[in-house]
Formats: structure tokens, C-alpha cells, sequence
């Protein structure tokens, strides 16, 4: 079996002279031979500003870059037709399409509708400073360039718990929908500003049970339109459980197979939020570790203040390896995003070895590490540059990552660990040492089957060639803020 690695195909400002599905068709075969096994794909239906949206302000499910809605029939990242080329092209490569769905919210209703609604207080979600009164909202939506086609069902006021803009009023303010569905807001993981339920746009009400019923049959269709391996769920600690749980119950069970699923939860504080996301889901699907993220930042910034012993405190990949996808950065983290809080470079190689080269957590790779991006935000120019490492640390994790762990992180500026290869895996095992400040050392044990072996720097940041004793020990070594992966030379042939 190989190691699982995914990456998530985008980044916010996507803008290569290729459309993206071009792109993933022409880069399937390039993606296997480094190592990737899934990509997670951004949103593939229209948004509100057509072709200029990155997908998540999502107007309809159902046109996949299909029809002539919000002034252009392709999507940003192209046409139905490409996104399906796109899938096979990575399924004949041996590799996963997993889709970014947006249950959360709708955006760029058709027609106004006169709604009740109450004024919500933005810090205290449960608090209303308003009576009920009336507004009008952009709550219907008709899909009018679609006619019908795949889905004729409607959605207005009844389907939304809240809105962001009162029209009449030429207002914004979070307003709560009188809807009948339910005494003020869906109860949701997140207790944030009293109630997270409500977070932007349209907000999706889920105790209306014809919006489950036409998510669920969304589901069946997309799936058999697009035949997608799994789905990143965004948002979900905005979004009500019951109903997520219902609805993966519900995909594997009419589409007959077993799905990827990893969602969004996003939180930087407590780790035991997401492992009680975790229960109240049963496992049924994974979850993005933005704790290591944010420990991995903040080790990028505070340099050699920051006690690398304890790099996985306060983690999901600490605490739930098997249901944790640990990640560098992504499309929220990336300069001039709302959530920023992008890995310094130098840190970079030392966050995706971490990430790699060890047993616990399923990898994400992002986009720009790869590829790099240059883009413009907010008159500011922005350079992202590829990590030069990450190719060889694929490879690694690819050919030479398995075996068992031992750990040696008891040093707050030097830690490491060992991996001791297996049978199936030719010249596998490893030995990782990495520093934050002075050049360091540490002796680390392979194990006595690779007593007289000699392994080299495959990052080439040492020179040394470094011989296993007969005890299966030998001190690594890693140059001053920087890594090392010592494998066997035969390795490197």
C-alpha cells in the first residue's frame, strides 16, 4: 500500500493561463509519479459573479459550468464538460476526486421576497435588538437560465434561517428569518458569538425537510454526473450535524459505495472541540487539523523561542491521528485571506516534514508549494514561491516513509524521529532530525537491522555519510534552522 497524500488543486486567486480543470487534466500523470493520491477540488457550480468566483458564494448546485447564469456558462475553473474530463483523466492515473461542497449558505437569489425577520445582535447571536418586521431579501431563487433542468425545485423563505441585506432598507445586519421551521437558530458545533449558525448569505435551514430531501438527491446526481471519489464538507461548524450525518448515511447508501469524507471545522484554540465534532459525526468522516496549522505558524514566527518538544500539543493529529488531515497552509491562510496566518518559508521544508514523514494524520499539500502563484490583492502584489524540498519529501513519503515511529522529540530546538521501513518497501526507513536554532545533533535508533548501513542527507543540506553501529544507533545531524532526511544510500541510486 502506498502512503495517502492529497492536495488541495487551488488557491484563492487561481489564475494560470489554463482553466484549472485544464490543468488537472493536463498535470494527472505528472501528480501520481510525485506521489499525490487525491485532489481536493474547489467548488464546481456556479457562483454569483460567474466566471470571477472562486466557488464559495454558490448559486446553484446544479449548474456544473453548464448553463447561462450570472453572465457566463463556465465557471472560473471551466465548463461541465472539463470538470468530468478533468475526474477521468485522474482516475486513469489511479488517483481520488474528492469535491468541495458548500451546504452552508446560497448567494445571488433571483427575486425578492418580503420576509419577517428580527435584527440579530452580530457579537450575540441568541440576542435580538428588534422586533419582527419586514424586509425585503433576494430569498428566491428560480435558476431561470437552467429552466428547470435536473431540479425543479424553488428555494425561498422557507428555506433560509437568515440573510445579511435587507434590500428596501439598503441595509446589512444579520436578520433572522420568521420562517416556521423553528425557534431561532439551528443548533451547530460552534457556541461562537452565542450561535455560529448564521455565518454569511442566504444560511441554508435544515430543519426544513424539503431542503434535505433536494441536497440529498443533489447528492445521488452530482455523484452519478461527476462520479467523484468524496467530498470536502465546508463550514460544518456553522452547519447542523443531524443533517450531515443523514446525508453521508444517505450518499453511501443510494450510490452503493463507501466515500471519502473530510470537512472544515475550522478552530486555532481547543482541540477538544474538534474531537467532540469528531463523536457527535461517529468518525464518518475526517477532519482538517487547523490547531497544527496554527502551532506550525506560530513555530515559523517565534523562531527558536518556540519549544519544538511540543509542536503537537494541543492537535488533532495528537490526539485523533486516524481522523486528522494535517495541513501547511490553504486557500483561508494565504496572504490577504481573512484567516492569514501563512508558514514563513524557512519553515516550510521543516512544517511539510513533519506533515510527510510521519505515521500520524493524513497530508494536504497545497497548491502554491508546488507550483507557486503570483497574484494582486488590495494593491499589493504577492509572490508565493514553490517549496524546493517538497518534491523530494513526497518521493520519500512515497518510497521510504513506513515502518514503526520512534519518537525523539525532547528538545525544545532540536527533535527527530525514526522510521524502521518494512518488507514491501525497498531501501525503506528513515531518520528525521530538525532545528529551529543552532546546528544540532541527536542520537536516534533505527534498529539492529540496519546495523553497518549507511544513510545520507536525501535533502542534501549534509554532506555526511552517517553508518548505523551495530546496536541499530547512530547520531543524526541537521544544519541550523533547517532539516534533514537520512535514508539509505542505496536509496538515492
Amino acid at each position: 500500500m502506498q502512503n495517502p497524500t492529497l492536495i488541495q488543486y487551488f488557491h484563492w486567486y487561481y489564475n494560470e493561463a489554463d482553466n484549472l480543470w485544464t490543468k488537472v487534466k493536463k498535470e494527472a500523470e505528472n501528480l501520481a509519479a510525485m506521489g499525490i493520491t487525491g485532489l481536493w477540488l474547489p467548488p464546481a457550480y456556479k457562483g454569483t459573479n460567474g466566471t470571477f468566483s472562486i466557488g464559495y458564494d454558490t448559486y446553484d448546485l446544479f449548474d456544473l459550468g453548464e448553463f447561462d447564469q450570472k453572465n457566463s456558462i463556465a465557471t472560473k475553473y471551466g465548463t461541465k464538460e472539463e470538470y468530468q474530463q478533468a475526474i477521468e483523466a485522474l482516475h486513469q492515473q489511479g488517483l481520488q476526486a474528492i469535491a468541495d461542497t458548500i451546504f452552508n449558505h446560497k448567494a445571488g437569489g433571483d427575486e425578492l421576497e418580503k420576509v419577517s425577520v428580527r435584527r440579530v445582535n452580530e457579537e450575540n447571536r441568541n440576542e435580538f435588538t428588534s422586533d419582527v418586521f419586514e424586509i425585503e431579501a433576494w430569498t428566491r431563487f428560480t435558476f431561470p437560465g437552467r429552466k428547470g433542468q435536473y431540479s425543479e425545485f424553488v428555494w425561498d423563505h422557507q428555506c433560509f434561517s437568515g440573510v445579511d441585506w435587507a434590500e428596501d432598507l439598503k441595509e446589512s445586519g444579520i436578520f433572522m428569518i420568521e420562517n416556521g421551521y423553528g425557534e431561532g437558530w439551528e443548533k451547530v458545533p460552534s457556541n461562537e458569538l452565542g450561535n455560529y449558525d448564521y455565518l454569511m448569505f442566504d444560511d441554508i435551514d435544515f430543519r426544513n425537510p424539503a431542503v434535505r430531501e433536494e441536497l440529498k438527491y443533489w447528492g445521488k446526481w452530482y455523484y452519478e454526473n461527476t462520479k467523484v471519489d468524496g467530498f470536502r464538507l465546508d463550514a460544518v461548524k456553522h452547519i447542523s450535524p443531524e443533517f450531515l450525518i443523514e446525508w453521508m448515511d444517505e450518499m453511501e447508501q443510494e450510490c452503493g459505495r463507501n466515500f471519502y469524507f473530510v470537512a472544515e471545522n475550522w478552530d486555532i484554540q481547543n482541540v477538544g472541540d474538534l474531537d467532540q465534532y469528531l463523536e457527535i459525526t461517529g468518525g464518518r468522516t475526517q477532519l482538517f487539523d487547523s490547531l497544527l496549522h496554527h502551532n506550525l505558524y506560530l513555530a515559523s514566527i517565534e523562531g527558536q523561542d518556540y519549544d519544538m518538544s511540543r509542536i503537537f500539543d494541543n492537535t488533532l493529529v495528537g490526539s485523533r491521528p486516524e481522523l486528522a488531515v494535517t495541513f501547511v497552509d490553504n486557500h483561508d491562510s494565504q496572504p490577504m485571506q481573512a484567516l492569514e496566518s501563512f508558514v514563513d518559508y524557512w519553515f516550510r521544508p521543516l512544517a511539510y516534514a513533519l506533515i510527510l514523514l510521519r505515521i500520524q494524520g493524513t497530508p494536504c499539500v497545497f497548491f502554491t508549494d508546488i507550483y507557486g502563484a503570483s497574484y494582486e490583492d488590495k494593491a499589493q502584489q504577492v509572490d508565493l514561491a514553490t517549496v524546493a524540498e517538497l518534491p523530494v519529501l513526497l518521493k520519500i513519503r512515497r518510497d521510504l516513509a513506513y515502518g514503526e515511529q520512534q519518537d525523539y522529540l525532547n528538545h525544545a530546538n532540536c527533535i527527530g524521529w525514526t522510521r524502521t521501513g518494512d518488507a514491501e518497501h525497498e531501501n525503506s526507513g528513515l531518520a528525521v532530525l530538525m532545528c529551529n536554532g543552532d546546528e544540532g545533533f541527536k542520537e536516534m535508533q533505527l534498529g539492529k537491522a540496519f546495523a553497518g548501513r549507511v544513510f545520507v542527507d536525501a535533502l542534501g543540506k549534509r554532506q555526511e555519510e552517517i553508518t548505523i553501529d551495530d546496536d541499530g544507533n547512530a547520531t543524526f545531524l541537521c544544519n541550523a534552522g533547517s532539516v534533514s532526511v537520512w535514508v539509505p544510500k542505496e536509496a538515492m541510486a
